[in-house]
């Protein structure tokens, strides 16, 4: 058998394997100029677009001229944390003069007049976007392959899924392109693709940072913003910084976060969903020998069911297709008056039909997924986390969920997959992906935590924890050898956070 095929950007450059938090430091102290910094992500993304498939539309030109304009700027004064690191954002969030396409042929290809709400709110901390990252088809598939356009690859071994519905940002994060990029969660989206690249995603409480337009008008706001990130002082500094910007005073602060506290936690354990599906065997391994390592460290675990009602994966369903049948019938007011309904994939028009079919449904389905706040709340209540699989099995190969597979037969497998992630959708609850194995494909192997409501710091908290006594790998440790003594690895650095 021949060994899998590994795409990544990681050399002995400008960026090296600095993390988002590195690089910044760098730039401030004028080690590294943002111009210098820019054109590397821009030769790395050349370099691995043509094999991943991430992006969705460049904005190379407008970085270089915007990066030129702060090194020239006056260099006295505060600036913003991640001042000059480069990012992407989600093709489904407007980026003034950029196209918003929703990873749909059925969406025109026009610029956006305006930036929305959370990329003003994430482009405040100063990163400086070098274009727009792969989505599936409004978001609703779990992996990364629009009809139209070729799939985006996993780095990690390129004959299998990136995840989704964040893919692009998460296959170009994982491959070195960027150190952090944009990603949004409606139920999974952030935490799916985290978990297939190996990298740190973490879904915040309902309400923790401003909602884009489309969160506003749901029945249920199911929608989370935030990134995905190669180290997790990134993801804590990211979300330290947007409460500067805006501060839901609904929640507790989450502050500043530099390293684990090394409180005791009682943790749940669950390790079946309840749809019916079993998980498989290397993604059970994976959290219980997380949950004997957190034991170790002092923590007390304990199995509890799934935190609710039995008829969630049916209410989620519903609602989901729900989201299908919207679209399609009002995409020419919610995206743009030029919608082509005709132009939507298998997935869409399948999820359409499903919810004509059963729209009688809806109410009580609403009524339960409302409801699951106040259970997930209650079932909480003398928990500080719950361990969990991200996934109910291990990253497919491509193809295997593509929207050219027969409907019927691409739902139920969706069922299968992603059993675990939408809890945290429709209760408002954090979870993080947290990457804790790898298979014999070279595919990273995740595990999620829940948390209460508000609970961002406990789950960076147990973040950092296995970060600190479990190192994951990253694909730019397979190229250490290449990067020279000059370069430090994110991992040698964070026991001196910035």
């Amino acid at each position: 058998m021949s060994a899998p095929q590994s795409c990544h950007s990681f050399r002995n450059d400008a960026i090296g394997c600095d993390d988002a938090t590195a690089l910044a430091e760098r730039v401030r102290r004028r080690e590294i100029s943002v111009t210098e910094l820019t054109q590397t992500a821009i030769a790395r993304a050349q370099a691995v677009e043509p094999l991943l498939h991430g992006l969705a539309s460049a904005n190379y030109d407008q970085a270089i001229r915007t990066a030129s304009k702060l090194d020239a700027a006056d260099q006295t004064g505060s600036f913003p944390l991640f001042r000059g690191v480069p990012t992407l954002i989600k093709d489904n969030t407007n980026v003034s003069g950029m196209t918003t396409r929703h990873g749909s042929l059925a969406v025109p290809s026009v610029p956006a007049s305006d930036t929305s709400p959370f990329a003003r709110q994430l482009l405040a901390q100063g990163f400086l976007c070098l274009g727009k990252s792969t989505l599936p088809e409004f978001g609703f598939n779990a992996t990364t392959e629009p009809a139209h356009a070729p799939a985006t690859c996993n780095p990690w071994n390129l004959a299998y899924s990136s995840g989704a519905s964040s893919g692009g940002s998460a296959a170009l994060v994982a491959a070195g392109v960027v150190p952090i990029a944009h990603a949004n969660d409606g139920g999974g989206s952030i935490r799916i693709p985290a978990a297939c690249c190996g990298l740190v995603g973490l879904k915040p409480t309902r309400g923790r940072l401003i909602d884009n337009e489309a969160a506003a008008s749901l029945p249920i706001n199911i929608i989370s913003e935030g990134v995905v990130t190669r180290s997790v002082r990134d993801t804590a500094n990211f979300f330290e910084q947007a409460e500067t910007y805006f501060r839901n005073p609904g929640l507790p602060a989450i502050g500043k976060m530099e390293g684990p506290s090394g409180r005791p936690l009682r943790i749940g354990l669950v390790l079946d969903s309840i749809n019916g599906h079993k998980t498989d065997d290397i993604t059970r391994r994976t959290v219980e020998e997380t949950a004997l390592r957190l034991e170790k460290m002092g923590h007390r675990i304990e199995p509890v069911p799934v935190p609710v009602h039995s008829t969630f994966p049916d209410d989620f369903a519903l609602y989901w297709a729900l989201l299908a049948f919207g679209i399609r019938a009002n995409g020419r007011k919610l995206l743009h008056p030029a919608f082509d309904k005709h132009k939507t994939d298998g997935l869409t028009n399948g999820l359409d039909r499903m919810f004509r079919r059963q729209f009688w449904r809806l109410p009580t389905a609403l009524w339960r997924l409302k409801r699951s706040w106040h259970d997930y709340a209650h079932a909480m209540a003398g928990f500080d986390a719950v361990l969990t699989p991200v996934l109910g099995h291990t990253t497919p190969a491509l193809g295997h969920l593509s929207p050219a597979v027969p409907f019927d037969t691409l739902f139920e497998r969706l069922r299968e997959y992603v059993s675990f992630t939408p809890l945290a959708n429709a209760t408002g609850a954090p979870a993080i992906s947290l990457p804790m194995g790898h298979t014999p494909d070279q595919l990273p192997v995740s595990v999620q935590f829940m948390g209460r409501h508000g609970g961002e710091r406990t789950l960076l908290d147990i973040a950092f924890t296995l970060e600190a006594n479990h190192p994951w790998p990253l694909l730019c440790d397979f190229n250490r050898n290449n990067l020279g003594s000059r370069e430090q690895n994110t991992r040698d650095s964070l026991a001196n956070p910035v």
